[in-house]
């Protein structure tokens, strides 16, 4: 078992969790880059756009199985997993 596929799936899930949930504030409030966290941390609404975020996380779950690379879907969904909790 290749373990550096499991990591690079791992951050690859991370980060496109972040970029998603960011991208959920950004397009979906007014609010200035460097205030959106305090703005959805006082809604109360975290959980939620992590979980609106996780939406690109399925989209390339997805591709890197058609492309054959399980190992980094698995690092997808441990990804996932560890953003849940």
């Amino acid at each position: 078992m290749n373990k550096k596929d499991l990591i690079l799936g791992f951050l690859i899930g991370i980060l496109l969790a972040f970029l998603g949930a960011f991208l959920v504030v950004y397009l979906l409030t007014n609010v200035n880059l460097f205030t959106n966290y305090q703005f959805v941390k006082q809604q109360g609404i975290l959980g939620k756009v992590i979980t609106l975020g996780a939406i690109l996380n399925i989209i390339a779950f997805f591709v890197l199985l058609k492309l054959k690379k399980e190992l980094m879907a698995r690092g997808i969904i441990l990804a996932l997993f560890a953003l849940t909790i």
